[in-house]
């Protein structure tokens, strides 16, 4: 309210106080803007992966699905489009916490097949990462580097290592948390698929 001279602000307080008890209350609670409705939190989507019929030169897109394995691959503007088979990988609670992508390797060498292994973040290094299938108890394999999505080791696996995943019903990511050196963090890999699977992208 702007403000009056003291001699005029005093009568009209008191006209107004006599007439109106409470219009002080009332004027305070008619200024007072309303609050501003809650905007509940929304996702605004993201566009699907596209097939290789509407992917464009450079794009990532599905090829096909192999049960639990996807084979993605990127559209070449030229010659072969490079594919890989992947699989986003769950925690016990269904969240998703790592994923691992195959790919074949050039003839001639030890390893027939590699894959690339994203793990979090707050993963210790120096524990290394554990591959196993089945009951086996695996191999160890360093981790590469870090980046803003994970931890990343790239890995290498022999004829008879494929051949026991063709043949098994689950590998294993075994991992070490960085605040519990303690501890270990054990995630499944379905190999529903993964026979065929291996198969196409290694064409």
């Amino acid at each position: 309210m702007t403000r009056l001279p003291a001699l005029a602000a005093l009568c009209f307080a008191s006209l107004s106080l006599a007439a109106l008890p409470g219009a002080a209350q009332e004027a305070t609670a008619d200024s007072a803007a309303p609050a501003a409705p809650a905007v509940p939190e929304v996702s605004m989507g993201i566009p699907a992966m596209p097939d290789a019929t509407t992917a464009q030169p450079g794009q990532l897109y599905l090829a096909a699905k192999f049960e639990t394995w996807e084979q993605r691959c990127i559209k070449a503007t030229e010659g072969k489009d490079p594919c890989q088979l992947y699989q986003l990988l769950l925690g016990a609670d269904g969240s998703p916490v790592a994923e691992i992508s195959f790919f074949g390797l050039p003839a001639g060498g030890q390893a027939v097949a590699g894959a690339t292994v994203v793990v979090p973040l707050e993963t210790l290094l120096t524990a290394n990462l554990r591959v196993s299938v089945d009951a086996d108890q695996g191999k160890l394999y360093p981790y590469s580097y870090c980046n803003i999505n994970g931890c990343v080791a790239k890995v290498g696996f022999t004829a008879d290592e494929v051949k026991a995943m063709e043949n098994g019903n689950q590998a294993t990511l075994t991992i070490v948390p960085a605040a519990a050196a303690d501890q270990t963090v054990k995630i499944a890999i379905s190999l529903k698929g993964f026979t065929a699977g291996i198969a196409a992208v290694a064409q």
